[in-house]
Formats: C-alpha cells, sequence, structure tokens
C-alpha cells in the first residue's frame, strides 16, 4: 500500500539520531489530537493543559500526584504554529466566557512536567523532565490519506457520487456547463473549485463527514492557492492542455505536495492519539449521519499504524502510535446516569476502527467525557415522574450565551443496536422520536488557587495517555 510505504520510509523508520539522544534523558510524548469539526479539539487541549498545571480537579489522574511542577516551553519545531493556549485560556475564564475558535490548521504546544520517579529504585534517582508535546490538528486533513492510492478518476467518481448521495446537487449544474476536453480556462477552474468547495460545505451541514479533499473545507494557509483549485468531472478525453488535464495534474499535486508532507512532517511522528467525536451531535442529526460518522471513523482509523515498538526501536528513533483513545466529547449535554449508554453506542460506532488498532498491538479505550462542564445537573416531576436534566445557558447562533434553560435530551437506548441497525438500514429518522439536543455556551467560572476547569473524566483521559509514561 502507499500509505504503508510512506509511513515506513519517513520518521516512524529509524528517525533524527540527535533528537532520539535528546528523548533519552529528556523524554518526550508526542501527543496527537484529532477529530471530525466541532468535535472539541480546541476546548479540550486547552482545559487539558490548565488541568495538569493546576492539578486540584484530576484525582483520576494517579501519575499526577508525582508531578513537582507543569510549565510551557517553547516547542520544538519552529515552522510550525504554536497552539494559541493563552488566548483561548481566555476565551473560557472571561467574565463572559466564550467558546474559542476551532481548529483550522496544525498547532502545537510543548507542556514540560516535573516528575518524580516511582518504584524500588526512586530514592536513588532525582527529579526528572518529560517534556509533552501536544499536536492539534483537523480530523479533515487525516481523511485524505485516502486519496494516496486513488486515481483522479477513481475519486471523481466517488466525490460526485457522495455529492449526489448528500443532496449537494448545484455542482452538477456548474460541472454539466463545463467541457472538460476544450481547452484550459483558469477562470472556469477556478469557479469549478469554488462550486465544489460549496457543494461540500453543502453535504457538511447535511450530515456528511468523510468529504475530500479535507484542505477545501479547511485550506488553512493553502486558501487560494493554485494546489486547491480543481475539481472532480466526469470520464472523457483529456487532451494535453485541457481543463480535465489539468484537474488530473492539480489533484496530482495536492496528493504530492500537500498529503505526503503532513503524513511525514506531523502524523507519523505521534506517540498517542486521542480522536473526539461528537457523537451526540450526529445523534440529533439523524441515522444518516450516525452511519456517515461510524464509517468515516473506520476509514480515518485506517491511516494510523498503531501497535507496540521493542525498546531498540523507540531508541533508534522510531515512533508508532500504541495508545488511542476515543472520546464521546460533550457529555456534559446529558444527566450522567445516561454517560454509560453514550459509551456503549461509542463503543458500537468504533468498533471495525478499535478492532484495526488492537490487532496491530496498541491499547485501546473509549469513554464519554467533556472537557470543559458547561452545565449543572437536575431533577425535575414531569406527568408523575421524574427526569433527569441538565442545565445550562443556550449558545445563541452568533456565539453569545442566551437564557439558561433545563433540557431533557431523551432516553438514549440501552442497547446501541437501536441506534445502529436503521443507521444502517438507511432509515430516514429515528422510529422513536428525535433526540432534544441543544448546544449550551461555556458557563462562568470561579476557580480556586491549584484548580484547573471543570470536566468530566478528563483526568482518566489523561491517565490513559500519559500516566504510565510518567
Amino acid at each position: 500500500m502507499v500509505i504503508g510505504r510512506l509511513a515506513d520510509a519517513v520518521t516512524r523508520g529509524v528517525g533524527d539520531m540527535a533528537a532520539s539522544v535528546t528523548d533519552v534523558f529528556d523524554p518526550t510524548i508526542r501527543l496527537g489530537v484529532t477529530g471530525l469539526s466541532r468535535a472539541g479539539k480546541t476546548v479540550f487541549i486547552t482545559s487539558l493543559v490548565a488541568n495538569l498545571i493546576d492539578r486540584g480537579r484530576m484525582p483520576g489522574f494517579a501519575a499526577g500526584a508525582r508531578i513537582e511542577t507543569a510549565f510551557l516551553q517553547p516547542q520544538p519545531d519552529d515552522t510550525v504554529p504554536r497552539f494559541d493556549y493563552e488566548a483561548h485560556l481566555a476565551d473560557l475564564t472571561a467574565r463572559d466566557p466564550r467558546w474559542p475558535d476551532g481548529t483550522r490548521a496544525v498547532s502545537e504546544l510543548r507542556l514540560s512536567l516535573k516528575v518524580r520517579p516511582a518504584g524500588l529504585l526512586s530514592g536513588m534517582r532525582g527529579v526528572r523532565t518529560v517534556h509533552l508535546d501536544i499536536v492539534d490538528y483537523p480530523g479533515e486533513w487525516l481523511l485524505d490519506l485516502g486519496l494516496m492510492e486513488k486515481s483522479y478518476d477513481a475519486w471523481s467518481a466517488r466525490a460526485l457520487t457522495r455529492l449526489s448521495d448528500w443532496g449537494a446537487t448545484d455542482y452538477a449544474v456548474a460541472m454539466e456547463a463545463a467541457d472538460g476536453a476544450a481547452k484550459l480556462d483558469e477562470p472556469q477552474a477556478q469557479s469549478l473549485a469554488r462550486a465544489y468547495t460549496a457543494a461540500l460545505q453543502a453535504a457538511r451541514a447535511a450530515g456528511a463527514y468523510d468529504l475530500t479533499p479535507g484542505r477545501f473545507l479547511l485550506p488553512g494557509e493553502l486558501e487560494g492557492s493554485p494546489v486547491l483549485t480543481f475539481a472532480p468531472l466526469p470520464p472523457g478525453d483529456a487532451p494535453r492542455g485541457s481543463l480535465r488535464r489539468e484537474m488530473e495534474r492539480r489533484f496530482e499535486a495536492y496528493k504530492r505536495q500537500v498529503v505526503e508532507p503532513f503524513f511525514r512532517d506531523h502524523f507519523a511522528r505521534l506517540d498517542r492519539q486521542i480522536v473526539l467525536l461528537d457523537v451526540l451531535g450526529a445523534i440529533r442529526r439523524g441515522p444518516r449521519a450516525v452511519e456517515e460518522m461510524r464509517a468515516a471513523m473506520a476509514d480515518l482509523l485506517a491511516a494510523f499504524k498503531p501497535g507496540a515498538l521493542g525498546w531498540l526501536m523507540q531508541l533508534l528513533g522510531a515512533r508508532r502510535v500504541d495508545r488511542v483513545l476515543f472520546a464521546a466529547t460533550k457529555a456534559d449535554h446529558l444527566h450522567h446516569a445516561q454517560h454509560a449508554k453514550l459509551t456503549a453506542i461509542l463503543e458500537a460506532m468504533v468498533r471495525e476502527a478499535r478492532s484495526r488498532a488492537d490487532f496491530a498491538g496498541a491499547q485501546t479505550r473509549a469513554m464519554s467525557m467533556a472537557a470543559l462542564r458547561a452545565t449543572v445537573e437536575e431533577e425535575r416531576g414531569h406527568n408523575g415522574t421524574t427526569l433527569q436534566v441538565v442545565r445550562g445557558r443556550l449558545l445563541q447562533p452568533d456565539g453569545t450565551a442566551g437564557r439558561s434553560a433545563a433540557l431533557y435530551p431523551g432516553a438514549l437506548p440501552d442497547d446501541p443496536a437501536h441506534l445502529l441497525t436503521p443507521a444502517r438500514a438507511g432509515a430516514e429518522a429515528w422510529l422513536d422520536g428525535e433526540y432534544d439536543l441543544m448546544d449550551f455556551a461555556p458557563a462562568p467560572l470561579t476557580l480556586r488557587p491549584g484548580e484547573g476547569p471543570p470536566h468530566i473524566r478528563l483526568d482518566r483521559a489523561a491517565e490513559f495517555l500519559l500516566g504510565d509514561r510518567l
């Protein structure tokens, strides 16, 4: 496989010896944080760092008891944008807090931890420094790795089918007006690329997840560049200098100049990975969105080469993801009595992807969590029964906080198959009614010294991802 050859050819192989020697004395954990749009990547990283610095709310993070201090340091990759931790924390802890802007490109942050040793020889060893390098990247970009083994014709056929399936038909009108065999007209090529981007955005709004190229949705620093000026076309002649020939050339350039460097420079250097999923958002959109998310996550995880490495290969600098955590975010939108059901649904959705990781030797876990708790729990009487509700400030379309409301979203099924079976069968709606899930704004915080932001199970996530390395 092309992806496999890439992975074996880059830094997962013997790696940079200077960096490897440094890791022997100051160990480094590279944690990848990804997920599809609106999964909560920025909030997760901000809250994780704040709670590692001030660990008063991290009882489930056993390794935290051995951390003497945690502090930010300059990151090792000078060419990668720094994750704007301070600005995002200010957004979340302001007098009138707001959700920070989401991930639009790769960014990185280094947190250094002074850790006391444990074990029988702990008295003979001093405090050591462990660096945690957090790499934030859009999950949409990771889905692009599937393009490496596709030709332009194969990608075009699938892309056009996807748009048709999700009712994004405006691009078909623009495409029909174009003659792929005619001489390239650059304004027409740009117009087609814009129309295709608009169609991808419409499909995503309808609930689609596996949409490529991912950079069309989140272009980052490449916005407006020629490498993003192509679009799918139906089969046909492609003489030299034609529109279709140029579209094919730019598609291949995208794979070579965008996808490969991303894999080589960022993705292939990770040790641990968390995949954030807005499962509740998919449930709210309906059965098609749930099935779409399940299929997209299976494709996404196929890009990983997780598995345990021997000590010699680790010493030589080779890296491989050996722990993967799947997290259903926004668990604070449900009463805690339903969290186990949400986790069971997540486990069922990612079973195919997780079995691939397990087979390769990686440890995996699934959990429901909220990196920042925005609600409180209440019980309300209704028609002679007691409803377990959550209360919070509703999020307005402009991103500001609205009125406070108590919400009962409906009861998730005890058996995940009651959701996943109709989703796989192509049902258009849930037979048992809709789930009343709303978006909440962050709540104003009052933090005592030594406490990070309130959360749900962030400490357990940190223990799984980092505990054994500390």
